[in-house]
């Protein structure tokens, strides 16, 4: 079964990720244990070898082989961080990829439920024909390339025990010679059936029978994919490049990571510490980015975090069913929601999430810019010539003006001091005054008043 520890980690807090390192099934000491076992147990027996077992002249000629070897432990010799890198990376995509590809009814049970019409047998017969059709497909493609799916059914005869199939469908199932993967037969049966419908009326024109050809395509196009996945692997040079790598590394470091005598006074070799303690550690890391690499690369086998195939199986088969049987039709009476006579109203919080309404909704990343006075000048390039500045014209009554004007005077106390705003709105333009047109001078001049009246509000609202 799939390991999920979502629930653990959905809040950050102090020690959240270190409880995690305490779990067994699912672990990396699981998967690992058994390689981290041998790697000791060889690297103990040349210590012992090298300490106690050798002459002087012996263990001088061990020495100096350990030197050696000690050349090829650094990674510029052996990439094992480039080529593995490289490779989980690969295989992670491909794992992703085959997820993706997992074919589920979903959107096929919807089509049929709202498309094939009937609420007696026969209509009822269409639509769990149709949608046990597709998930046969489903069943034979993930016993092709699944070892649990397989072990669960490891003949057509259990698949037609679980009801997938009938007994005259295995007939015509094997009566079709081909040298190739059968699984699309199910698909073309469904095929067939809905141009049936069609003829009878029960899918009511071709709009429909099309919105279920697609969607059928779809789930075709997934259930192919997935048998490719399984047909053509992460080629096979480059998986036994990086095993070679890290199984090469490991075995020069099993005698180029020896303790040395120190009274020899060989170069890094001051102190006899017995236990390799960062080796083990690289041992731990390169040797585990490997068993994710191999864990991942097909997770339709049986390990702890391997696809939950059989499950899933179960979850289609169970949900098309109700979708397209119990559920058609079968609507709940059609009444006026709670809020139908409110204009605006609030949906209730409990109270651990009440904290939550005191938050100001996102209204955009613009909303708080700041602003300065220039940023509010309307510019207008016909009126360039005569040096006007003209102003948004305020609409409505006071009140909606002091409104909207409020919300401006809170941007420009954004983008400037508190005594240039005061002065801005106390001093109007010498310039702007001098160039007005007597006939507009009434006009500008009570628009000036009435903006400058306003933006002191906003100034002293603020305060």
């Amino acid at each position: 079964m799939t390991v999920s520890y979502t629930l653990e980690v959905a809040d950050a807090r102090f020690g959240g990720f270190s409880k995690l390192l305490f779990r067994w099934r699912g672990s990396i000491y699981r998967l690992l244990y058994k390689d981290f076992l041998a790697f000791c147990g060889v690297y103990l027996f040349f210590s012992l070898f090298y300490r106690f077992l050798l002459t002087s002249k012996q263990q001088d000629l061990f020495e100096r082989i350990s030197l050696y070897c000690d050349q090829f432990t650094n990674t510029s010799f052996i990439p094992v961080l480039f080529v593995l890198g490289f490779y989980v990376s690969l295989a992670f995509n491909r794992w992703w990829g085959q997820y993706s590809s997992f074919p589920l009814p979903d959107n096929l049970m919807m089509v049929v439920s709202g498309n094939v019409h009937g609420a007696d047998e026969r209509g009822r017969l269409l639509r769990r024909t149709l949608m046990r059709y597709a998930n046969l497909s489903s069943v034979l493609i993930l016993r092709s390339i699944s070892t649990r799916v397989h072990k669960r059914f490891p003949t057509l005869e259990h698949v037609v025990e679980a009801g997938f199939m009938t007994t005259d469908e295995l007939k015509k199932f094997e009566s079709l010679h081909s040298d190739f993967n059968k699984y699309w037969m199910p698909l073309t049966w469904f095929s067939n059936l809905a141009s049936r419908a069609r003829e009878e009326g029960r899918v009511r024109d071709d709009i429909a029978l099309r919105l279920l050809m697609d969607e059928l395509n779809k789930y075709r196009g997934k259930c192919s994919l997935l048998f490719h996945y399984d047909w053509i692997s992460i080629p096979l040079v480059y998986t036994q490049v990086v095993t070679l790598a890290v199984y090469s590394f490991f075995a020069f470091c099993v005698i180029g990571r020896q303790f040395l005598n120190p009274e020899k006074g060989y170069k890094d070799h001051k102190l006899d510490m017995y236990v390799p303690v960062f080796t083990l550690l690289q041992f731990f890391f390169y040797a585990g980015w490997l068993k994710v690499g191999e864990q991942i690369i097909n997770p339709f086998g049986e390990d702890d975090d391997d696809f939950e195939t059989n499950q899933l199986i179960d979850r289609n088969i169970q949900v098309s069913m109700l979708a397209v049987d119990d559920m058609y039709q079968n609507l709940a009476p059609i009444v006026k929601d709670k809020h139908w006579a409110q204009r605006h109203f609030s949906i209730p919080y409990t109270l651990s999430t009440a904290a939550e309404t005191l938050m100001p909704p996102f209204k955009g990343s613009t909303f708080d810019m700041r602003m300065s006075a220039e940023d509010l000048e309307i510019h207008q390039p016909a009126d360039a010539s005569s040096g006007k500045k003209q102003y948004l014209p305020l609409k409505g009554s006071l009140g909606e003006g002091l409104d909207s004007l409020l919300q401006r005077g809170k941007g420009i106390l954004r983008g400037g001091s508190l005594p240039s705003l005061v002065d801005v709105s106390s001093h109007p333009n010498e310039e702007d005054d001098a160039d007005a047109s007597p006939e507009g001078d009434i006009n500008t001049i009570n628009h000036k008043k009435q903006e400058n009246t306003l933006i002191k509000v906003a100034v002293e609202h603020n305060l």
